[in-house]
């Protein structure tokens, strides 16, 4: 059995727009996708977790100006020819 705190209460809306969608959108997304309800709901909450939520950690931000020399330092030499663009500010470095 499930406990209370896991599930929320979930009203459809009296009619379709932006912010929600009636019971028969919904019964007909369920149909169309071959699941029942409950697994288009989630479908949908999936869909915006992976839209709107970062899928990975958020790391330490920009390199220091020591990192970008040590990466400078590190990568080969160019032999002729000329940078059109960098991935790197190379201001003041």
């Amino acid at each position: 059995m499930r406990t209370a705190s896991a599930q929320i209460a979930f009203r459809y809306r009296p009619k379709d727009s932006a912010t929600g969608v009636t019971r028969s959108t919904a019964k007909r997304l369920a149909e169309t996708l071959g699941v029942d309800e409950t697994q288009v709901i989630h479908l949908a909450l999936h869909d915006l977790a992976v839209k709107f939520l970062p899928q990975y950690e958020a790391d330490e931000g920009a390199l220091t100006k020591a990192q970008l020399s040590q990466i400078k330092k590190a990568a080969p030499k160019a032999k002729g020819g000329t940078v059109r663009s960098s991935l790197f500010e190379t201001e003041g470095v």
